[in-house]
């Protein structure tokens, strides 16, 4: 049935194999130091990179390891059989509470924040790989999913003392979530000047008329928010024209007109289309101030990536192993797959792809650290290629490697694929992100380019 999550299981004891599981591992963290390139009129070129985890990333990582084996992965067959039955109702498998509430007095909670947790985002990208090992519950339980952890940083950046008290303080506590409504099915988004949606000052208030898909959370219960982009001047300078304001979900005006399947399923928060319709919220609503969307939308997409790659290397690497651990049981020919040379192949080619693209996503979170996203801009659009792109291709030979099992929902791989591709799009079409690499490349050269 569409909608189904993963039914694979993982055994909670990181030396136990299966070969239907995909056993738990420790990430290897890569050589603590390297020297950056770049080019003569590069600034950043010849820094040290460093990689080394303080005591406090260390602590956390190993933490949230006995987090995933002794209570993830055990409540995945628990949230599978809720999904099975409420598959497209949106209501909260029971058990993703209770993770919750076990995270949170482990103090695995809201590590993504560096007020909170105290790391860096190359200390906090590891932890976020290892969520990936369990995309639709490790995130949540650690109060670390997406697009929770955008407006919570939008709102600490940005948010005035009322908005973050009214919103921001619920969604750290886990006990509310949030949309963000951007993607508009009437222009192509993926130029962000072209959202259409129209925020008007009327007085005390801002009137809001538009249409936007892909919001994604906004079919959760739980979801008492939107952070919505649109325009409140549009002869303003290009880059001027966009403001996001804060539209509570029972608003007068606002319609969910329905919920959208990823490739056939339907992820538990869902992902809507919603209507806006002569929407009425206080001036108050407005983050920041007018014209700030676009500079508030970077600020967000910073961050942020590094968790969204991360998490899909995470997949990655439960699909590499996966693999492993059907190509060394399975026989064919008369000998194991693992055997045969074509297969080893795959299995070399997917670990070379996931190392390759962990590192680039580590050294884009070290420039960020120390030059802020604007600094990393170039490496940000990369890795948004990159990261998806490597940990498809090895979802993709894992899914070879299974035959028939790999595209039924008897693993988790199929719906894996269906995530990790849609990050392709999700987070802005690779051709975009292509472009922006070439673009600043050429502009070291050509400053009009």
């Amino acid at each position: 049935m569409a909608g189904m999550t993963a039914r694979a299981k993982v055994d909670p004891s990181p030396g136990t194999s299966s070969a239907r599981q995909g056993v738990f591992r420790p990430w290897r963290r890569p050589a603590a130091r390297a020297i950056l390139g770049g080019s003569d009129d590069d600034p950043r070129g010849g820094a040290q990179v460093d990689f080394e985890a303080s005591p406090k990333a260390t602590e956390y990582h190993g933490r949230l390891q006995d987090f995933m084996s002794s209570h993830v992965f055990p409540a995945e067959a628990a949230y599978q059989r809720h999904r099975e039955v409420h598959w497209q109702d949106n209501t909260l498998p029971p058990i993703v509470e209770e993770l919750k509430a076990e995270a949170h007095a482990r103090g695995l909670w809201n590590l993504f924040l560096p007020d909170v947790a105290g790391l860096s985002n190359v200390e906090y990208a590891p932890l976020a790989e290892l969520t990936g090992w369990s995309m639709h519950l490790a995130p949540e339980a650690i109060n670390c999913a997406a697009p929770d952890t955008g407006n919570m940083e939008v709102l600490q950046l940005f948010g005035s003392a009322e908005q973050q008290l009214r919103w921001l303080t619920p969604l750290l506590d886990g006990e509310i979530r949030s949309g963000f409504a951007m993607t508009e099915p009437d222009v192509a988004s993926s130029d962000a000047t072209n959202i259409a949606t129209s925020i008007v000052q009327d007085g005390d208030d801002y009137v809001i008329n538009g249409r936007k898909w892909w919001t994604s959370g906004a079919a959760d219960p739980r979801c008492a928010v939107l952070v919505v982009m649109g325009k409140t001047d549009p002869t303003a300078p290009t880059y001027r024209q966009q403001s996001m304001v804060l539209v509570p979900m029972d608003t007068a005006g606002v319609e969910l007109v329905r919920t959208l399947p990823v490739f056939g399923y339907w992820p538990q928060h869902g992902h809507c289309e919603i209507t806006f319709t002569d929407v009425r919220v206080p001036v108050g609503n407005l983050i920041a101030n007018e014209g700030d969307g676009f500079l508030i939308a970077q600020a967000r997409l910073g961050p942020g990536r590094i968790h969204h790659c991360m998490r899909a290397l995470g997949a990655g690497e439960r699909a590499l192993r996966l693999m492993c651990e059907r190509a060394s049981s399975r026989v064919a020919f008369g000998q194991p797959l693992a055997a045969q040379g074509v297969v080893q192949q795959q299995i070399a080619e997917s670990r070379m792809e996931l190392d390759q693209a962990r590192l680039m996503v580590l050294k884009t979170a070290w420039l960020i650290d120390r030059h802020g996203a604007k600094g990393a801009r170039s490496e940000i659009a990369a890795i948004k290629v990159l990261a998806p792109r490597a940990a498809l291709n090895v979802i993709d030979r894992a899914i070879q490697v299974y035959g028939g099992a790999g595209v039924s929902a008897d693993t988790p791989l199929a719906e894996m694929w269906a995530n990790v591709r849609t990050l392709r799009i999700a987070d802005g079409p690779d051709e975009v992100h292509v472009r922006s690499v070439a673009r600043q490349e050429l502009a070291k050269l050509l400053p009009t380019a």
